[in-house]
C-alpha cells in the first residue's frame, strides 16, 4: 500500500496547474493511464482566452461566454472565471510563459469564433498545449511531484464513513494496486473518445466521469456536447483538428461548388458559436457536398500554424492549394462531475476540476479557448482551498485481501467500436427521438448493471464498461431535453424552450445500482468535501 497526501487522476492542465499549487505544502501523486502526453491539453492548438487587449474587458469576455453558452450558465460562476483567469494569465506572461508576441514584443491576440476582440494568446502558433504542458512540468518539484505513468484507475475507495480515501489501479499487466490519500482530484478530461470522428486523444473516453458516477457522485447537463466544426476530412474519416484560429485569420469555409456556406447563417459567418457552424457542415455533407477551409488569403500559413501544416503534410494534402477538406467531431463535454466553485463534489475527500466537471461556467456550448482558461482558474483555486484546508485527518486503511472482492467477471458482448459509431449516428450533432431511443435500448440491452465487481476484468473490459456508462448517461440526457440549445441539438425540437427549459438541469446520481434523475433549476450542490 501506498500513502500520499494528495492523488491527481489525469495529467493535463488542470492537473499540473493544481500540483504547481500544491507541491510547496503536500506530497501528490499524479497518476495517469498513459503517458503525460496522451492527453487532450497536450494536443490543443487554440489558445487562452482572457480579457488583456487594452480595448478588452472582463465584462466583454463574459458576455462572449453566455452567448455562446446561450445562458445556461451560472453568470456568477462565469464573471468570476474571467476575473480570476485574467489575472492568473497575467501572472503566467509576467513570469515568462512563453506565449507568442509581436514584433515590438507586445501579446500576439488571436481572434476566433464568438469573441468581441483579439484575446487567444497562442504558444508555438497551433501548439499552446503542448509548450503550456512543458512549462508547467518543469516547474514541478521532483521530491513533492511523484508521476505514476501506465496505470488505470478503475475504483474510487471509500472508507467507513463514505469519505474518498484513495483509489485502485490496474497496470498494463492487469496487477491491482491502491493508493490512498486525504484527498482524491479527478481529472481526467472528456468524452471524445466515445465518438468515431474526434479531435480528442483516444484514451479520452470519460474515466473520470464513470469513477464518480458509481461512487456516487452527481453528475450534469451530460447532453451538452460541443462538436468542433473543422477536423481534417480525408480517406473517409477525421485525422485531427484544424484550429478554430485558422478561420480567425481569415480562412473561408466553402462548399464544392465554392459556394461560402456560412452566408445567411449567421452574421459572424465563419466566426459564428462551434454549435452554428458545425451543424452547418454537417447539413452541407449530408447532401452529399465536401467542405473546405480556403486558406488562400492567409500570409505565412506555415509559420503561424506549424502543427496544422505538418497534419496536412503526413496526410497529403497541399497547402499551396489553399483547401482543406473538413468535417465536425466531438471536442468538448460541457457537463460532467457537478462541482462547487472550488471544484469539491457530494462526495466528501472527492474533488474534480477541468473538462471532467461540471460547474456550470461553459452553460450550453463552450466559447472557444475558455477551456484552458477553466483548467488554469479551477486548479489554482483549488490548490488555494485545499492548502487552507489542510490534510488534517488520515485515511482509513485496509489490507489488500481485504479490498479485491469476490464475483464474476464482466461480460463484455460488444467492441468500442461499436459504442463509437452509434454515438456518432444516433447521439451525434443532430439528434431525435428515434435514433436517441434506438441507442439507448441498445445500451439497456446490454449484460451490464451500474454494480458490477471490477477487480478480476482487463484494463480493455474496464475501459468498454466505463463507456458504456457514460454512453447511456449521455443519451438519456439527450432524449430528455426536449429542445435544441448549444451543442444538443434535437431535428425534432428544433428551438430553444425557454419556458421550460431555461436554466433547467438534469442531474444524474447512481442510487444503489438505479439511474436516478433530478431536475434542478440551477447549478447546486451539497458540499461534504
Amino acid at each position: 500500500m501506498k500513502k500520499t497526501d494528495i492523488i491527481i487522476v489525469g495529467s493535463g492542465i488542470a492537473a499540473l496547474q493544481l500540483a504547481r499549487q500544491l507541491q510547496h505544502h503536500f506530497y501528490v501523486r499524479i497518476i495517469t493511464k498513459d503517458k503525460i502526453n496522451s492527453g487532450n491539453s497536450y494536443l490543443a492548438q487554440g489558445g487562452i482566452a482572457a480579457p488583456l487587449g487594452l480595448k478588452d474587458s472582463v465584462n466583454a469576455h463574459f458576455k462572449d461566454t453566455l452567448e455562446a453558452g446561450r445562458y445556461h450558465q451560472d453568470e456568477d460562476g462565469v464573471n468570476q472565471l474571467i476575473t480570476d483567469g485574467k489575472k492568473i494569465v497575467q501572472s503566467l506572461v509576467d513570469e515568462g510563459a512563453p506565449f507568442d508576441r509581436k514584433e515590438d514584443g507586445s501579446l500576439s491576440l488571436g481572434m476566433e469564433g464568438a469573441h468581441s476582440a483579439h484575446r487567444i494568446l497562442h504558444s508555438g502558433g497551433d501548439q499552446t498545449g503542448k509548450y503550456l504542458v512543458k512549462y508547467l512540468l518543469k516547474s514541478l518539484s521532483k521530491k513533492k511531484v511523484e508521476f505514476i505513468k501506465g496505470e488505470m484507475v478503475y475504483e474510487l475507495v471509500k472508507d467507513d464513513k463514505g469519505h474518498c480515501c484513495g483509489v485502485k489501479t490496474k497496470d498494463k499487466s492487469d496487477s491491482i494496486r491502491y493508493y490512498y490519500a486525504a484527498h482524491v482530484v479527478l481529472a481526467t478530461g472528456g468524452i471524445g473518445g466515445l465518438y468515431s470522428s474526434t479531435s480528442n486523444h483516444p484514451a479520452v473516453t470519460g474515466d473520470g466521469m464513470a469513477l464518480a458516477f458509481l461512487a456516487g457522485a452527481k453528475l450534469s447537463d451530460m447532453e451538452f456536447i460541443q462538436f468542433h466544426p473543422t477536423l481534417l476530412w480525408q480517406d473517409g474519416k477525421t485525422c485531427g483538428l484544424i484550429s478554430e484560429a485558422v478561420r480567425g485569420e481569415g480562412a473561408l469555409l466553402l462548399n464544392d461548388k465554392g459556394e461560402r456556406i456560412m452566408e445567411g447563417v449567421d452574421p459572424q459567418l465563419e466566426l459564428a458559436p462551434r454549435h452554428i457552424v458545425a451543424e452547418r457542415i454537417y447539413k452541407e455533407r449530408q447532401m452529399g457536398r465536401n467542405v473546405y477551409l480556403d486558406i488562400s488569403r492567409i500570409e505565412d500559413f506555415q509559420a503561424k500554424f506549424p502543427s496544422i501544416s505538418a497534419l496536412c503534410l503526413k496526410h497529403n494534402i497541399s497547402i499551396e492549394d489553399g483547401m482543406i477538406p473538413v468535417s465536425p467531431g466531438c471536442h468538448f463535454m460541457m457537463g460532467g462531475v457537478v462541482t462547487d466553485h472550488a471544484g469539491r463534489t457530494n462526495i466528501p475527500g472527492l474533488y474534480a476540476i477541468g473538462e471532467v466537471a461540471c460547474t456550470g461556467i461553459h452553460g450550453a456550448n463552450r466559447l472557444a479557448s475558455n477551456s484552458l482558461l477553466e483548467g488554469l482558474v479551477y486548479g489554482d483555486r483549488l490548490g488555494k482551498f485545499l492548502i487552507q484546508k489542510g490534510v488534517s485527518r488520515s485515511p482509513q486503511f485496509h489490507s489488500t485481501s481485504d479490498q479485491i472482492k469476490e464475483g464474476q467477471s464482466l461480460n463484455i458482448p460488444f467492441q468500442s467500436a461499436d459504442i463509437k459509431e452509434g454515438m456518432m449516428n444516433r447521439v451525434g450533432i443532430i439528434r431525435e427521438e428515434d435514433g436517441l431511443l434506438a441507442h439507448l435500448n441498445w445500451l439497456k440491452a446490454q449484460p451490464l448493471t451500474f454494480h458490477e465487481l471490477l477487480d478480476f476484468n482487463s484494463r480493455e473490459e474496464i475501459h468498454m464498461y466505463f463507456m458504456w456508462i457514460v454512453s447511456l448517461l449521455v443519451t438519456e440526457s439527450a432524449l430528455l431535453r426536449k429542445e435544441s440549445r448549444g451543442g444538443h441539438i434535437r431535428s425534432d425540437f428544433p428551438h430553444e424552450d425557454h419556458d421550460q427549459w431555461f436554466k433547467r438541469k438534469m442531474v444524474l446520481q447512481n442510487n444503489d445500482g438505479r439511474l436516478r434523475v433530478e431536475y434542478h433549476e440551477q447549478n447546486e450542490t451539497k458540499i461534504y468535501a
